[in-house]
């Protein structure tokens, strides 16, 4: 081959290399802008090599229910005891609402809130209930600046997006949002209160399960759905080592359910059994009462006395291990509590237990507790 025809020969080669080239940027390019083609934010040809997506998630949702959360202090005798969060679900002529956990108010001398603008006021308790572990305070109507909107937990998904506005740690951190999604519903926590031995639980609640992160001060914020409407309301979390993002909210329909009560100061009437009680596998109280438990009752109740005008007197009597109440089992005291507060003082129950080693179920008429 002549040198002239292996020069053009050379030169054929490398403008096809280049039309290559420039042709595979720009299908890939086209590729690239083909996905991205959406009025959301994406880069059409005219921006050159320069991609941009624009995600706004849940921001406007956000938007929605920030201003209404506020951070809760509470104060012991002039000094800062504890943080914890509210919203303000209410306003009326004279007093904003706003709804926390009750625990985060327990044993307050003075009450004050903080608004997402920094602005402090006094807060007043007004009512609450601590199995509940709900409360409400109230504020000046003129120191609102804005309300959420209810929503219903029964129809959010298990998969849906939920976030949580709240005061993780501290002051310094106020106005965190967190996201996740509900990752269960109608899971039963027992837990114990703050004023009993921790080592037993005393009550069961049914709650929401999210992965969104609930830290210590977020207690008593709002669990808020995709459309920014309020469907729980944050109280607790699993705190070990081998966890991670397990965090639970009370359903705001059963907190609305009792609104009512609350916001009237007066305490939920519950019915009363009218006994003392102790869990059947803490053997040590079968000692220290002088009751003989089978060693093959490993879970249940047991009755350790009875007192005079109980609602169970001529049904149980001392030794007994209630197992069941209203055909639901009662393994220890907090789900014993959990079902009895389901009922209503004058309601018709059974109770199903264990004496001698035989199984029983009779019924009994729930008596009132007396405040």
């Amino acid at each position: 081959m002549s040198n002239d025809k292996r020069t053009l020969s050379y030169i054929l080669i490398f403008l096809l290399g280049i039309f290559v080239t420039v042709g595979g940027i720009y299908v890939y390019k086209d590729e690239i802008f083909t996905v991205n083609n959406s009025s959301n934010g994406a880069c059409y040809t005219s921006c050159e090599n320069k991609v941009t997506i624009t995600d706004k998630g849940i921001a406007e949702a956000v938007d929605k229910v920030y201003n209404s959360v506020l951070l809760v202090q509470n104060y012991k005798n002039d000094k800062l005891y504890s943080t914890g969060t509210g919203f303000v679900y209410k306003v009326d002529s004279k007093y904003g609402y706003i709804l926390t956990n009750y625990h985060v108010v327990s044993g307050n001398t003075s009450l004050k809130v903080v608004r997402s603008d920094d602005k402090v006021f006094n807060a007043t308790y007004v009512g609450g209930d601590e199995y509940l572990d709900v409360a409400v305070l109230k504020i000046n109507s003129s120191d609102v600046l804005k309300v959420a909107e209810i929503g219903e937990s029964s129809k959010v998904r298990l998969g849906d997006t939920v976030f949580t506005v709240g005061t993780p740690l501290d002051y310094q951190y106020r106005g965190t949002v967190t996201r996740g999604i509900l990752s269960g519903k109608d899971r039963l926590v027992s837990l114990s209160l703050s004023s009993s031995n921790s080592n037993i639980d005393d009550y069961v609640l049914k709650v929401l399960q999210t992965d969104a992160s609930i830290n210590p001060g977020n207690s008593g914020g709002p669990l808020v759905d995709s459309n920014g409407k309020v469907i729980g309301i944050n109280s607790l979390k699993i705190v070990k080592s081998e966890i991670e993002g397990m965090g639970f909210a009370l359903p705001i329909e059963d907190v609305m359910s009792n609104i009512s009560v609350f916001e009237s100061g007066k305490a939920i009437e519950r019915p009363y059994l009218g006994i003392r009680m102790y869990n059947a596998s803490d053997i040590s109280y079968s000692r220290y009462f002088g009751i003989d438990i089978s060693t093959s009752v490993e879970t249940g109740v047991v009755v350790a006395d009875i007192e005079k005008n109980s609602c169970v007197n001529g049904v149980l009597k001392k030794g007994d291990v209630i197992t069941k109440l209203s055909g639901n089992p009662t393994d220890n005291i907090a789900y014993l509590r959990y079902e009895l507060y389901k009922h209503k003082a004058g309601d018709k129950v059974s109770i199903t237990f264990i004496r001698d080693g035989k199984n029983y179920t009779k019924d009994v008429i729930l008596g009132k507790l007396k405040g």
